[in-house]
């Protein structure tokens, strides 16, 4: 009886580490790094549709809620799946810059420069290297599979500002 049991227990203990096998050191550092830029840029896209002085900075704002909300809850399942942790909140010094926007004195033009093109030209070079360096294939596959994403958001955001001379 008690083999029976011990065996049983083996099973699940190899069957539980199985399925959550250890994420590399490099994805985890991925998967912290795209979740925070994931909850800033939303926030950030939240607060343009509150405070953007042209329905074109509040529609890009909600393009951004939109997109990266998306991006977000499929991070979350890639992460659960591979057992990895996400940041639950804004990274500190992005919030930092969400508090920094928020208080600017032109609001659009300091918006399309720090979210629109600064953050999203981190985002791509971060992007880029995993979709090529990741050890996890699913996790190459988001990475390649966002990119075209983040390079529209940028490039939005560049004929924002020269359209409103930012």
């Amino acid at each position: 009886m008690n083999t029976v049991r011990v065996a049983a227990a083996l099973c699940v203990a190899i069957l539980t580490f199985g399925a959550h096998a250890e994420v590399s050191k490099k994805d985890q550092e991925f998967f912290t790094k795209a979740g925070g830029g994931g909850l800033y840029e939303a926030e950030a896209g939240k607060l343009a549709q509150q405070k953007g002085g042209s329905e074109a900075v509040k529609s890009y704002g909600a393009m951004l809620v939109k997109d990266h909300g998306a991006a977000n809850d499929e991070l979350k399942a890639l992460a659960k799946s591979k057992g990895a942790v996400l940041p639950e909140a804004v990274p500190a010094d992005k919030q930092k810059r969400l508090e920094k926007i928020a208080t600017a004195k032109d609001f659009d033009k300091e918006f399309v420069k720090e979210v629109g093109i600064d953050d999203h030209k981190i985002d791509i070079a971060l992007f880029e290297n995993t979709s090529k360096r990741a050890d996890d294939a699913d996790v190459k596959a988001f990475a390649a599979k966002t990119l075209p994403t983040l390079k529209a958001h940028k490039e939005h955001a560049e004929g924002l500002r020269k359209a409103h001379k930012h």
